[in-house]
């Protein structure tokens, strides 16, 4: 007839087991999050999988030889200035801390 082991021989074998290969002991089954710390890092290889999209103004910076325009950047400061004309335009920034609408508005 085999004797019953005792719980607190388990838990000495079970934090011995933890230290020979090097995991976690976790005697409650709290969870850590462990798993998703041991996991592979996806970052990387996203980034590799993407290819870098070509921008326009950069291709214009680098090459000025190539005369390339941008019509809907031509398009778009020309909207601009069409709504600033109308009264429509972003409001200027202030220059300093007591020119800000924010500041009179306080006072």
């Amino acid at each position: 007839m085999a004797a019953a082991i005792r719980p607190m021989r388990l838990a000495a074998l079970t934090r011995s087991r933890c230290s020979i290969f090097q995991t976690a002991y976790n005697p409650t089954s709290a969870r850590t999050g462990a798993k998703y710390l041991r996991a592979r890092l996806r970052g990387p290889s996203m980034v590799k999988y993407y290819t870098p999209e070509a921008n326009i103004a950069q291709i214009m910076r680098q090459w000025p030889e190539l005369e390339m325009r941008n019509f809907a950047e031509e398009e778009r400061l020309q909207d601009v200035e069409d709504k600033k004309k109308r009264g429509k335009g972003a409001p200027k920034k202030a220059k300093e801390k007591g020119d800000s609408r924010r500041a009179s508005r306080r006072r």
